[in-house]
């Protein structure tokens, strides 16, 4: 069988993985609304403890912060004004971190991310939050055409079991899937213990 290569090989346009000397952290819907009820992810306990490890990494290397907000709707999912679209406790914004606020899963829609990255340097971003298949991916994805460089911590992301026609995907396979994807042409994949 032959060896397999990913896009980012076979085209030479593959990059190491950033470190935090050189990246911002983009941190995407860290938000209460994934711990419990229909949106919640597998795999959260292990994911946020990540984040947070790697944002106390950021803020000792004084590496720029930027968190994603998703806006829902009063009393719906991501509830703006409850609890539910509130940051999770231990990763909320500190100090001058940039907070963008979205109501698309791409962070970039109709937002001043684009800005916000320019103007804090770096082409290097470092990505983790959630969820994996939806607004993480697609925020990659965007990221790339506009030229910057993704890193995507895989240990810091999570996701859920999807429905399908005949029955369901679990989380493990939805997660594995889609970060097979996002290295393949999007993103370097690296873990939380190689980049704190």
């Amino acid at each position: 069988m032959p060896v397999l290569k990913t896009m980012f090989q076979l085209t030479g346009r593959g990059y190491a993985a950033a470190t935090l000397n050189n990246a911002s952290l983009l941190i995407i819907d860290a938000q209460n609304e994934y711990l419990e009820g229909p949106l919640a992810l597998s795999g959260m306990p292990a994911a946020t403890a990540n984040i947070a490890l790697l944002l106390e990494a950021a803020r000792k290397a004084k590496r720029p912060v930027v968190h994603i907000r998703h806006l829902g709707t009063v009393g719906g999912l991501f509830d703006p004004q409850g609890e539910r679209g509130a940051f999770i406790k231990g990763l909320e914004p500190q100090g001058d971190e940039v907070i963008i606020e979205k109501r698309m899963p791409n962070a970039f829609n109709d937002t001043g991310l684009q800005k916000a990255l320019e103007n804090l340097g770096p082409l290097d971003v470092i990505v983790c939050g959630f969820m994996s298949h939806s607004s993480v991916s697609t925020t990659v994805r965007a990221a790339k055409d506009y030229g910057f460089r993704c890193t995507l911590v895989e240990d810091a992301c999570a996701t859920r079991d999807l429905p399908t026609r005949d029955g369901i995907i679990p989380a493990v396979d939805v997660q594995r899937t889609e970060m097979a994807i996002m290295n393949d042409n999007f993103a370097t994949l690296a873990r939380t213990r190689d980049l704190i």
